[in-house]
Formats: C-alpha cells, sequence, structure tokens
C-alpha cells in the first residue's frame, strides 16, 4: 500500500501549481473611436540589404579616408616642422664654420704680411 502511495504523492508534488483564475475583461470601445477613419499612410519603400550595405560601405570608406588624410597630414606637418629646424640649424652651422675660416684666412695673411 506504501508503495503505491508514495509515487501519486511525488507525482502530485511535481505537477506545478495551476495560476489563479482571473476574470476575462471585455473590450469595449465608444462610438466617436470607431468612427475615426485612418489615413492611409505613405508607402515607403524598404531599403534593401544590397543599397543599405552600399551605403554603408561608402560611409566607413569615406570616415576611413578622412580620418588617414588628417593622420597624414599632420604627420607631415610635424615632420616638415622638424626639417626646418634642421636646416635652420645646418644653416647655423655653416655660418659660424665660414666666420672661422675667415678669421682663420685673416690671421694667415697677418702672418704673412709680417714676414
Amino acid at each position: 500500500m506504501s508503495s503505491r502511495l508514495v509515487p501519486s504523492v511525488l507525482r502530485a508534488c511535481s505537477r506545478p501549481a495551476s495560476p489563479p483564475m482571473r476574470f476575462a475583461r471585455s473590450f469595449r470601445t465608444s462610438p466617436p473611436s470607431l468612427e475615426t477613419s485612418s489615413a492611409a499612410l505613405p508607402l515607403r519603400k524598404p531599403v534593401g540589404a544590397f543599397r543599405g550595405g552600399l551605403f554603408g560601405f561608402l560611409l566607413g570608406t569615406t570616415l576611413a579616408s578622412a580620418g588617414t588624410y588628417y593622420y597624414i597630414l599632420d604627420e607631415y606637418r610635424v615632420s616638415n616642422e622638424l626639417l626646418t629646424e634642421d636646416i635652420y640649424a645646418l644653416q647655423a652651422a655653416v655660418h659660424n664654420v665660414h666666420n672661422y675660416v675667415s678669421s682663420l684666412e685673416e690671421k694667415m695673411d697677418a702672418n704673412q704680411k709680417k714676414k
């Protein structure tokens, strides 16, 4: 007897409890809301996958190109400034060497006039 009782108790416990009964609510509309006429919405042409993909590709390419352009432009500006500084440094060094050679030539001319 107990062997028959245990499975039936387990089956009763394993069943989910039924949800509480809810009262059905009726749907009613007032006459003015029934009389409203809905105007036909304008038909939208759907954007297909091909056109959307093409638009996305072109937009992405344009943005990537613009970013690359400004990056390269900035790098060009920095390298141009460095090159200009190097040119001015070289020009100053050449000017110093020219002054040094001129002073050496003047000293040699002065030494040869003494002899």
